[in-house]
């Protein structure tokens, strides 16, 4: 059981279920950051000039509701607007609830974006923590 909570939490950023991860804050060196992030993490992090906030979703989801100041891009287009995202800065991949955003993280895995994260929850765990939106 143990092993099964320490998975659980290291995929969401929470250490390795002995000893707790030291908080994510604007100053965090963005090498230790783990591969999913929650949302505080990411709302700490996203004004950061070395931080790249990108949607996933779809032009009508967006159009809906999202985060200020995010690099919108849907999953779709990905492949083809690779250029649009700098490989000297964190990325961090958000879409409505994590699914799409991790598959856009597997893609720029394997494409050599190395600091690539996604935001556990995506859109909709950012509004119910209260986090403003357009």
């Amino acid at each position: 059981m143990k092993t099964l909570f320490s998975r659980l939490a290291s995929l969401f950023g929470q250490g390795d279920g002995a000893t707790p991860a030291p908080p994510i804050d604007a100053n965090t060196d963005l090498a230790s950051l783990p591969k999913t992030i929650n949302v505080q993490a990411a709302a700490a992090l996203k004004a950061r000039k070395d931080v790249l906030l990108i949607d996933v979703r779809e032009d009508w989801e967006y159009a809906q509701g999202h985060i200020p100041n995010v690099k919108h891009i849907p999953l779709g287009e990905l492949s083809s607007r690779l250029a649009e995202i700098p490989k000297n800065k964190a990325v961090i991949l958000t879409c409505r609830s994590g699914s799409r955003s991790a598959k856009a993280f597997s893609m720029l895995r394997q494409n050599g974006y190395d600091n690539t994260h996604n935001m556990a929850g995506g859109f909709m765990a950012w509004q119910k923590s209260g986090y403003p939106t357009k």
